[in-house]
């Protein structure tokens, strides 16, 4: 990697995203970002600097940035980096297994002991947190968060800003809409409208008109 890398976010998550991210060879972290609390910035965190979004512009030919959040509306944080010329890095844990064929957008994160296999295809900015694993041709939209142990099966297609909890199960061949959130232990055997929410084995709807997580 050619330049610096940020994280844009300043808790806890970006703490382990910045520790994964100094374990992969080539990559130098140099600080993260803050866009809300701006106290946040007189201080560092894990000995490194917190900038303010707007410090971004005058980084932009030194440094790349990723995002720091759970959150599938990190797009916001994201869109306000790119206002200011920021470049994103992906990146791929050493412990990580991505097939060849598979391709991931800019902005992805695959931390330790995940798995994307053959022809799976994650757009800009997708989190593949420890342990995730991700079938043959499946397709992950753009913002969408897996979190730790979650296993989504073979030919599926999630959309964007998809949220899928710590362990639960897509099986093949499913589809599951916009802004949804599969919540942690699901098992999702049917496919799942936008701006829902699904819970239980199988899983079945409990919210709708939901407005992302």
């Amino acid at each position: 990697m050619d330049k610096a890398l940020l994280i844009l976010g300043s808790r806890t998550l970006a703490v382990e995203i910045a520790d994964l991210a100094a374990e992969i060879p080539g990559v130098e972290v140099a600080g993260f970002v803050e866009n809300l609390d701006r106290d946040r910035c007189r201080e560092t965190l894990e000995g490194l600097p917190v900038y303010w979004v707007e410090q971004l512009a005058g980084m932009r030919h030194s440094h790349c940035a990723v995002g720091g959040l759970a959150t599938t509306e990190r797009s916001v944080f994201v869109e306000q980096a790119a206002a200011q010329g920021m470049e994103f890095a992906t990146l791929v844990h050493p412990a990580a297994r991505i097939s060849k064929t598979a391709h991931l957008g800019a902005g992805t994160i695959a931390s330790v002991g995940c798995v994307v296999s053959a022809h799976a295809r994650l757009e800009r900015h997708v989190l593949v947190n420890r342990g995730v694993l991700i079938g043959h041709h499946t397709q992950i939209g753009e913002f969408s968060t897996l979190q730790p142990g979650a296993n989504v099966a073979g030919c599926c297609r999630l959309a964007e800003h998809v949220y899928i909890g710590m362990g639960a199960i897509v099986v093949d061949k499913i589809a599951i809409g916009a802004h949804s959130f599969v919540s942690a232990g699901a098992l999702v055997t049917k496919n799942v409208a936008s701006h829902v929410q699904v819970f239980g084995s199988p899983a079945k709807v409990i919210r709708r008109n939901f407005g992302g997580k």
